[in-house]
């Protein structure tokens, strides 16, 4: 047993962290998502966060709308993406948008 300024102390054993799986039910494929995927918005979100250094929450009144076409700049954690489009780049929820299909 390990001592540290002679008061001993046990380790507690951890298992390795599992792998979530996405459910298959949300719209979209997004384990093909990466940085640089163009993306399609499918429904308006309520409310817009700038993906700024000092970011700004705002109603969305009509920027972004159903069919607008970005590109994703950065990963952020919960589902939240940093796409970029036409009018600037938001944090966009995954639920609003799906990859676009690009036919060559």
């Amino acid at each position: 047993m390990p001592t540290v300024l002679g008061i001993a102390f046990s380790l507690p054993l951890h298992k390795a962290p599992g792998r979530c799986q996405l459910d298959s039910e949300g719209s979209g494929d997004k384990s093909d998502l990466r940085v640089g995927s163009p993306v399609v918005v499918v429904e308006a979100p309520p409310m817009l966060k700038t993906a700024t250094a000092m970011p700004s929450l705002r109603i969305n009144s009509g920027l972004v709308k159903h069919g607008d076409v970005g590109r994703i700049i950065a990963r952020k954690p919960k589902d939240v993406w940093a796409i970029r489009l036409a009018i600037g780049t938001y944090l966009i929820d995954g639920k609003y948008f799906k990859p676009l299909d690009v036919i060559e």
